[in-house]
């Protein structure tokens, strides 16, 4: 028996692909599209019978229910997610044979979600494998104030009972997470991917953690802000998502079209490197560099019902952008601009620009639109931080202003959407604080 993992790190996510042995395959909390994983499965002349959800996911779609749909895999769920798709639900101490001699057992683990459970695999009896899913991360636990900031203690002292049911189990056993290093559903984030029991025991702060009142105080302590976008995937998941058999192409728009399609309310997103919005693009749209995080921060900052239209450069990876936006449950995709911004400026339509400079050519004035968590390790001191979430509702103070993050694609999109509401004097750093540290030969400031 073997477990495979892919690792979405945008989303911070991972799933895993289990070989049973006898020519079948396990899914433990796939992607909307599990390409890789059936690629792998096809290699390895494996085919998928299983598919299983630890919990309902609020960070990403599911590919379960397609899975179920297509392959004709048994999909397992928790029974308290009450799952509206058709499924296998266990409950709390229930064990599932998956192949000769190898067996699930699904433990309640509430928490995360109210509906979490994890999951412990024996080959022959031996214990092999723990995918925990939400609870239980490498050097992190899940954080509980997903389901609202009312159940954000009741749920943390779920937590803590949960996690104790990990006590008996040995040290060498493998520890498989869903959540990792990017993603917003861990508190506080780590770093590595897997972990044993022994590892968890010995180096995360939170799972060593005895006594009960002690753990509630530090766990609700490490939250930051969460995507919006959040609240509304637990309910998209429990209906079950539309089925796709491949992954949808861009329809092409012309510049009437894109002009269209911004009267009618739509939305432009402009997904080139930031040197090129840099220096032209569309009036009023959003930049935001097609990268693996793309997606995270289209569904924060892009409202679900808004109609999307792209702004691309020659060679980007237009499959990738679309997987991206339905991964996060983004549907209402237009098309993108035929030709890009050069079909845009050949017909005489005026572009706007938005100046990239080096630290000698900083404002007073400067915008840090990172994390708070990031912002309190090290910023440019006399920066203002607004989390890149919150700068369309901030208050708008006139003047020049530099904005900036941790490498610049977060500070242009910051720029966009100032410039959007009309904040014409606006500046992005090239760069982040170690720029301008370096630059300036200054140290950096720490804290609030």
């Amino acid at each position: 028996m073997q477990t495979f993992d892919f690792v979405d790190e945008g989303l911070g996510h991972s799933s895993y692909m289990i070989d049973l042995g006898d020519g079948t395959a396990a899914i433990v909390d796939p992607p909307r599209f599990p390409i890789a994983q059936e690629v792998l499965a096809d290699e390895l002349g494996l085919r998928i019978t299983w598919t299983l959800d630890t919990h309902s996911h609020a960070d990403y779609v599911t590919g379960s229910p397609s899975l179920a749909a297509c392959l004709g895999a048994t999909f397992i769920a928790p029974q308290e997610s009450h799952l509206a798709t058709p499924h296998r639900p266990v409950h709390d101490g229930e064990h599932v044979l998956l192949a000769e001699g190898v067996e699930l057992m699904a433990v309640a683990t509430p928490g995360h979600t109210p509906d979490h459970h994890s999951y412990v695999l024996t080959d022959r009896g031996s214990l092999v494998a723990l995918f925990t899913g939400g609870s239980l991360m490498v050097g992190a636990v899940g954080r509980t104030d997903l389901c609202g900031p009312e159940l954000a203690e009741p749920l943390a002292h779920e937590m803590f009972r949960s996690l104790r049911r990990f006590d008996d189990l040995p040290e060498e056993l493998p520890v498989y997470p869903t959540h990792g290093a990017g993603s917003f559903c861990s508190a506080p984030g780590g770093s590595k991917r897997t972990s044993t029991i022994g590892d968890e025991r010995a180096n995360n702060p939170l799972f060593s953690i005895q006594d009960e009142d002690t753990f509630v105080h530090r766990l609700l302590a490490g939250f930051g802000t969460f995507p919006g976008y959040f609240a509304r995937l637990p309910e998209l998941n429990r209906r079950g998502p539309t089925r796709y058999d491949a992954i949808p192409g861009l329809a092409s728009l012309g510049p009437e079209d894109l002009e269209r399609h911004v009267a009618g309310g739509g939305v432009v997103v402009d997904a080139r490197p930031i040197a090129a919005f840099s220096a032209g693009h569309v009036p009023g749209s959003i930049s935001n560099t097609l990268r693996p995080v793309f997606g995270t921060w289209l569904g924060w900052l892009v409202a679900p019902d808004q109609s999307i239209a792209f702004v691309l450069a020659p060679g980007q990876d237009r499959d990738d952008l679309v997987r991206q936006c339905l991964d996060v449950g983004h549907e209402n995709i237009a098309g993108k601009l035929f030709g890009g911004i050069g079909t845009w400026t050949s017909t005489g339509r005026p572009v706007s620009t938005i100046p990239l400079v080096d630290p000698s050519h900083m404002t007073d004035r400067v915008l840090d639109v990172r994390q708070a968590n990031e912002y309190v390790v090290a910023h440019v001191p006399g920066a203002i931080n607004v989390e890149l979430s919150k700068v369309a509702t901030a208050d708008r103070a006139p003047g020049a202003l530099t904005v900036m993050c941790g490498h610049g694609e977060r500070a242009m999109t910051g720029a966009s959407v100032l410039a959007a509401r009309g904040h014409a004097d606006v500046v992005v750093l090239d760069g982040g604080p170690d720029t301008w540290s370096e630059a300036t030969r200054t140290p950096l400031a720490t804290g609030r």
